[in-house]
């Protein structure tokens, strides 16, 4: 069998993200930060927030039960079910158990696979982790199942405005549309300190914001350069910006985005790639002497080489922008939010294309790996992926809070976070049919889940 899984891939996507959310135009005011700050200064529009009825696991039961439904898809057929996640609700019990609600009733118990965690990380590995199922002999014929889902949050102070929510389920198995490259694959696993969660009372992280960027842009150069190298092992010819069509990030704030793509074409001009033209070449020549360190912090290295990138950003990383600057920082789920948005913008010309993903997980994990699209016959098609997506929509019903609504659901939550014997409000008027929500936790720490338009709770028989 192992042999025959050919066009191993990612069959179908959904998405979930709150209906709660903030403009970062709002938040900026509220804050009494310059204007820009939010917007312009990290590059976001929206931000997407956990209410007080809706958790990680309500939001991962809702992209779950959405994707076997719209794809008809029955819950027997899955073998692997595979979680990243973050978002510690339990030190010991996996969200992927919680999840197991859905296949329970339909009498399937037989599905390996529990949650990975590292930071925004965890979603790529379970990821890695069914695709490689998949292609193994330990492959039983069924579809592999992988959710990656985080709700982010900070603490008061000039973090918090890159938070976000959502939960994204991915179908794995052959005969995808989105294919795998397995041997483009360059990773870089480092041992950093920063940003991490060992406060365990607390939901909020400790972070060393201009550490973090520097990680990034260290692990993303570590990454490019092994992939370039593979590349050119296996197709004899060096790999530069000009090979793939589009590029897809891990996404924390746009501006990120901006400067990691940018350093992509430096890179490439320190390795003299022929797609750049004489006049860029000459506004990036004042920095080759640099040292890998310097460049990190050099502020007109990082000017010039947006300058140069701009119209290769517009053309090949502007169209997965959209879902991350309207829902914000999902950690796992940040980066297939990215593809989620490309798929949105372009599924009628992607067949024959070539994208580039960069997964970066905080502490420091990340890898850069190569997707090939292809069309396929529905329900697996990209359009009716764009169409089960249905992003345009999505975002349009989603309900306006300002700020102080905002401060104070935090409060709420904060006070909640590790809290037992407490029953929630129940109130899922913004809530879409077919949307789980929270209901109580009890005496014992457990938690109880209702789905919308449904009148039974679908926890230990609640």
């Amino acid at each position: 069998m192992a042999s025959e899984q050919k066009n191993v891939g990612i069959l179908a996507l959904e998405i979930y993200f709150p209906p709660s959310c903030l403009q970062q135009e709002a938040l900026e005011a509220h804050d009494g930060a310059s204007k820009g700050k939010y917007t312009i200064g990290l590059g976001q529009d929206c931000m997407a927030f956990c209410g007080e009825v809706e958790d990680v696991i309500s939001m991962s039961l809702t992209a779950v039960s959405s994707l076997l439904e719209k794809y008809r898809v029955d819950p027997k057929q899955i073998g692997r079910l595979e979680v990243g996640s973050e978002t510690v609700i339990d030190k010991s019990k996996s969200i992927k158990t919680f999840l197991m609600q859905i296949f329970e009733k339909c009498g399937n118990t037989d599905i390996e696979g529990v949650d990975s965690t590292n930071a925004c990380y965890g979603g790529t590995a379970a990821l890695f982790n069914c695709v490689n199922w998949v292609e193994s002999s330990s492959w039983d014929g069924r579809y592999g199942l992988v959710v990656c889902t985080d709700s982010a949050v900070y603490a008061e102070g000039p973090a918090r405005p890159t938070g976000g929510a959502a939960a994204i389920a991915m179908l794995i198995g052959p005969d995808a549309p989105i294919v795998f490259e397995s041997k483009l694959r360059g990773s870089h696993m480092a041992h950093v300190y920063d940003f991490y969660k060992p406060i365990l009372d607390s939901e909020y992280p400790v972070v060393d914001g201009k550490l973090s960027q520097t990680c990034y842009l260290m692990a993303l150069d570590s990454c490019y350069k092994t992939l370039c190298s593979k590349y050119e092992k296996l197709e004899g010819k060096p790999f530069s910006v000009a090979d793939a069509d589009y590029f897809v990030f891990h996404s924390p704030y746009n501006k990120l985005v901006q400067k990691s793509f940018a350093r992509l074409l430096f890179n490439d001009f320190m390795r003299n790639a022929s797609y750049i033209n004489e006049a860029d070449k000459e506004k990036l020549a004042p920095f080759s002497s640099l040292t890998g360190d310097e460049s990190y912090s050099n502020r007109d290295l990082e000017k010039a080489s947006q300058q140069v990138s701009k119209p290769f950003y517009d053309a090949k990383v502007q169209p997965s922008t959209l879902v991350p600057k309207q829902v914000g920082n999902m950690y796992t789920a940040s980066i297939y939010a990215a593809f989620i948005s490309l798929i949105h913008n372009k599924h009628s010309t992607l067949p024959g294309q070539r994208v580039v993903m960069f997964s970066y997980g905080s502490g420091s994990t990340a890898t850069m790996f190569s997707l090939r699209i292809r069309e396929c016959q529905h329900p697996f098609s990209l359009s009716n992926i764009a169409a089960v997506l249905n992003i345009a929509e999505k975002l349009k019903s989603r309900h306006e809070f300002p700020p102080e609504k905002f401060v104070e659901i935090l409060k709420i939550m904060e006070h909640r976070y590790g809290a037992k014997n407490f029953v929630t409000s129940k109130d899922c008027s913004l809530l879409a049919p077919g949307t789980y929500y929270l209901t109580e936790v009890d005496s014992k720490y457990r938690r109880f889940y209702a789905k919308k338009e449904t009148n039974s709770a679908v926890a230990n028989g609640h």
